[in-house]
């Protein structure tokens, strides 16, 4: 029984995940994701910046999926426009925003030394 719970729970886990892959910002998220798999394997960084960049990679994805659920119940719930609606999808959109500039910071701390070094 526990089981079936189990495994049901990373059925509708992964059909929302195929769902969110379906998104635009997803796609730009994995493209760069991906860049950065392929510059660390590149530049062969240490453990604890892979951690960094995954923990990194991860927080924004994750706050992107938050925000396009976030979307999606409204516009279910509340189609037209509504001012108070749109505030709270722009503080999703924001809370996504901050998470990727985080994640450019932390891309940079690790990768800018690496690439001027390579260029000397």
């Amino acid at each position: 029984m526990i089981f079936k719970k189990i495994k049901n729970s990373f059925k509708y886990a992964w059909t929302g995940f195929r769902f969110f892959t379906k998104e635009r910002n997803i796609k730009i998220h994995l493209l760069v994701a991906l860049l950065v798999v392929v510059l660390g394997l590149v530049f062969d960084i240490s453990s604890l910046e892979w951690v960094s960049l995954t923990i990194s990679i991860m927080i924004v994805i994750s706050l992107e999926i938050i925000n396009t659920a976030i979307e999606n119940i409204f516009d279910l719930f509340h189609p037209g426009k509504d001012g108070r609606i749109m505030i709270i999808k722009d503080l999703a959109a924001a809370a996504v925003f901050v998470s990727a500039i985080g994640a450019i910071i932390v891309g940079l701390f690790i990768f800018l030394p690496l690439i001027l070094q390579r260029l000397q």
